[in-house]
Order: C-alpha cells, then sequence, then structure tokens
C-alpha cells in the first residue's frame, strides 16, 4: 500500500483532540504510514492533549509539530502539505482536530483502493448518505442552496464547500501551488476551485458529521461574503485569478517538531 500520512491541524481542540486521535487504534492506524498533528499556538491546552493522545497511538509513526507563529488554518495545511512532500508521502488526508468527523468515513474507500484513481477525495456533509448530528435544517438548506449555486458557476458538481475529511495526492501537491492561497478559512475553497479550474479527477463522499462541544473560529457571515466574492472572481475570469496567485502570503511557515518525550527539536515546513 502507498504511503498515506494523516495529517490533523489543532486549535483550541483541547477537549475534542483526545477523542481524534482514540479513532486510530492499531487495526485503524495501519492503513497509515503517519500520523501528524500540527498545533497552531492554541491558548488553552490542546498541545499536551495533542501530546498525550500521540502517545497512545500504536501501529504507524507518530509526529508533533507546533508552528512557530499561528498560520490560521491554511498556514496549518501548508505547514502538513510541506512536510508530506519532503517526507515522501504518496498521499496526505486532512482530519480537522475539533472530533466532527470521523476516519471510519474513509477507510472504505482505502480498502477499495479507491483513492488511487483520483487526486482529491473530498468530504461532504450534504452528499447522500451523509449524516448530520446536531446541525440545524437551516443550515443544512442555506449550504445545498449555497452547493447548487456554486455547481452552477464553476460547472461542476459541488456538494461541499470544504469540510473537516478531505484526502490528497502527492503528484497533485508537488507543484506547491497552493503557498500563494491566503492563510484564512478560504484556504478549502482557493483549494476545492483549483481542482475544479485544473479539472483533477476528485470525488466527494458521505460523511457521519456532528456538532457537540466544538469552539467554531468562523464568522460565519463575514465567511459567506468572501466566499460570494471569491466565487464571483472565478466567475469573471478563474484564469486571472489563479495565474495573479504566486507569492506566498508569508516568507516561510516553520515549525517545531515536538518529541513526544523530551525537550524541543526544530524542524523546518519552510518553502
Amino acid at each position: 500500500m502507498p504511503n498515506i500520512m494523516v495529517f490533523i491541524p489543532a486549535y483550541r481542540c483541547e477537549a475534542q483532540i483526545g477523542r481524534v486521535l482514540n479513532q486510530f487504534p492499531p487495526e485503524v492506524a495501519k492503513y497509515f504510514s503517519e500520523i501528524v498533528v500540527v498545533e497552531n499556538r492554541s491558548p488553552d491546552g490542546t498541545l499536551e492533549a495533542a501530546k498525550k493522545g500521540l502517545q497512545q497511538i500504536q501501529g504507524c509513526k507518530t509526529t508533533l509539530l507546533r508552528n512557530d507563529e499561528n498560520y490560521s488554518l491554511g498556514g496549518s495545511h501548508k505547514v502538513a502539505f510541506n512536510y508530506c512532500l519532503e517526507q515522501g508521502h504518496d498521499y496526505l488526508v486532512v482530519l480537522h482536530g475539533d472530533d466532527q468527523g470521523s476516519i471510519q468515513d474513509l477507510l472504505p474507500l482505502l480498502e477499495r483502493q479507491e483513492y488511487e484513481q483520483y487526486d482529491n477525495l473530498l468530504g461532504a456533509r450534504f452528499a447522500k448518505g451523509s449524516v448530520l448530528e446536531g446541525y440545524s435544517t437551516f443550515r443544512t438548506v442555506g449550504n445545498v442552496a449555497f452547493n447548487k449555486m456554486i455547481s452552477l458557476v464553476t460547472r461542476a458538481q459541488v456538494l461541499d464547500m470544504g469540510s473537516g475529511l478531505n484526502m490528497y495526492s502527492a503528484r497533485f501537491l508537488k507543484p506547491r501551488f497552493y503557498m500563494g492561497f491566503p492563510d484564512d478559512l478560504t484556504f478549502n475553497v482557493y483549494m476545492l476551485y483549483y481542482s475544479i479550474w485544473k479539472k483533477v479527477p476528485m470525488k466527494f463522499f458521505p460523511l457521519t458529521w456532528r456538532e457537540d462541544d466544538q469552539v467554531s473560529n468562523a464568522k460565519i457571515f463575514r465567511q459567506g461574503w468572501r466566499l460570494l466574492g471569491l466565487t464571483w472572481q472565478y466567475m469573471r475570469d478563474s484564469q486571472t485569478l489563479f495565474s495573479s496567485i504566486h507569492q506566498p502570503s508569508k516568507p516561510q511557515y516553520t515549525s517545531q517538531s515536538i518529541p513526544l518525550a523530551g525537550s524541543l527539536a526544530e524542524t523546518s515546513s519552510a518553502l
């Protein structure tokens, strides 16, 4: 089986990150070559909770990285994507550290080796077969309507603008096109639109998704306006939108590798 890395972004997830890491008993961990938590300078006890959870995993390599600055969610993705390429992994799975998604939803695709047919496997909360727990009807209807509008604009089937469980091939990430994308919560939307623009092989798959004790870092209405603005740019001229993105938002994205026992050891996740 190819080397598959799991990337878990973690920010203010002290209460949830342990539950996320508990999703990887040996019979699940065996599917993966490495599980990497990227901790984004949380003000709470997320770092220690992640360290404790990683120490309990058996069956694959575990790594804890802490960003040198708060790079936001998109910046943490850049750290992890660069690390994946530098370590020679073939695929990268994104599983958010807030315990809304379940790695179990991806396992059937791994068992069937279906992932080999695609550069992007994207979890979709609103796909047929998905189960939403604690999600209001208002939000569900609004998201479904928004996804239909985006599908019309992009001329591609879009079932979710960005969930917390996705899988990318290293061959897709290798050009490091993502380095010029914003570090904020629109990062996943840029990834989606870029994939559609490049016509890369992609597939949406259903999720089991829940909202319980998570801490939201998204300002919903502001985020909605930003998505509409980005969609308008894409609709007007997608070629210009992506060809104009060259320079990274920061000169470099670095992190510290935190041994699961002992002192800090520096690692690089630069350009």
